[in-house]
């Protein structure tokens, strides 16, 4: 049997063509985007501007929704995790941050993460499936739909930030197109410039990036100074080691506007990256290669399973300031939603008993 078509993964010009094969004219494919993306709406029957009996045809040839909710948890501090399952039962994690200015969405490009990063929770499920552009839009859709109401404008700026499950530059094509359907006026209408994509290093993808004139802020993980070292934590820099993942970056620098900058992530960890010695060294590395970023220090976000302890306060502020004393550009980024396993690293699909009623996961499924 057929898998419906996911009409939210489609671009106004893959509707079109979509809603002829039905003898329908092509407005109905503006009346379907708008309403899947503008409106945030998730099932046919709330887009009753439709004709009735074309809404019945969608339904027995698509879908406009293939994620559901299983839990959600709320944080002390405000941060939400949304527990989603796609079509064939696979895990997906988004987390929703709000924020005084703007609020920011943490959303997954895969289900699982084959990279094995060691101080990463994600790692201990491996790789399941990578998720479509539908999948990934329709994250951003949940997330937004519980925070402020299906189709009610959004009262601030929404950042995008894929850094949840996965290694975004893995799921390259659906990520791309993805951030396409989701910068359209007539849709979400996030543009680029509030949308950051944090590789663990896939070279090849930053060079490509590095081509696109509309493209997303890039974040580049590090963790480590030296090869040795960034090996065990990071088994991805046996394929591309730190010489070639920073002259990537050199490459991506080159083809900056005026004012923009990328970022360096360097998770702290206790008494293993985190020594004046370690950040003498990824100072004069930066250096070296004449990089003009900054870098975001994130204490690592305990977590059972893991190995790790995060860096005590009093470590990561002398880690900043021997990097800033070399010319680097150090920031420490606060955590959100530890306590709910929503921080970075923490994602593996866990649940708790801050868990969502089932009524309110049926509504959030709408």
């Amino acid at each position: 049997m057929n898998q419906p078509v996911h009409l939210t993964g489609l671009a106004e010009d893959e509707l079109r063509e979509f809603v002829r094969s039905l003898g329908e004219p092509d407005y109905r494919a503006r009346q379907i985007f708008s309403a899947l993306h503008r409106r945030r709406l998730r099932t046919f029957d709330e887009m009753t501007d439709l004709p009735k009996d074309f809404r019945a045809t969608l339904a027995g040839r698509a879908t406009a929704s293939t994620l559901t909710v299983e839990s959600r948890y709320v944080s002390e501090d405000g941060t939400r995790r949304y527990l989603l399952k796609t079509h064939d039962g696979l895990p997906v994690e988004t987390v929703f941050i709000p924020e005084e200015r703007r609020d920011t969405v943490c959303f997954s490009s895969q289900s699982g993460c084959p990279l094995q990063c060691s101080f990463c929770l994600t790692a201990k499920l491996g790789l399941l499936r990578t998720l479509t552009a539908g999948e990934i839009v329709e994250q951003i859709v949940v997330a937004l739909n519980d925070a402020y109401g299906v189709g009610t404008r959004t009262p601030r700026g929404t950042n995008l930030v894929a850094m949840g499950a996965g290694e975004p530059f893995l799921a390259f094509d659906p990520l791309m197109k993805a951030l396409r359907l989701m910068r359209a006026p007539e849709g979400l209408h996030i543009v680029p410039n509030r949308v950051t994509v944090s590789t663990a290093g896939v070279v090849p993808k930053i060079r490509e990036l590095a081509t696109l004139a509309d493209r997303p802020h890039l974040a580049v993980s590090l963790a480590a100074p030296t090869d040795e070292l960034r090996d065990e934590l990071m088994p991805i820099n046996k394929r591309w080691n730190l010489e070639e993942l920073l002259a990537a970056c050199k490459e991506f620098e080159k083809s900056l506007k005026p004012g923009e900058r990328f970022t360096f992530e360097y998770v702290m960890l206790d008494n293993v990256n985190d020594s004046d010695g370690d950040a003498r060294r990824l100072a004069n590395l930066l250096n070296r290669h004449q990089l003009r970023t900054k870098v975001n220090l994130i204490p690592h976000n305990a977590a059972e399973g893991l190995p790790y302890q995060p860096s005590p306060p009093e470590r990561v502020a002398r880690f900043k300031a021997i990097l800033e004393a070399k010319g680097v550009q150090a920031y420490v980024r606060r955590p959100r939603g530890r306590d709910i396993y929503a921080a970075c690293g923490q994602l593996a699909a866990r649940r708790s008993a801050n868990n969502l009623a089932p009524a309110l996961a049926h509504q959030l499924t709408r």
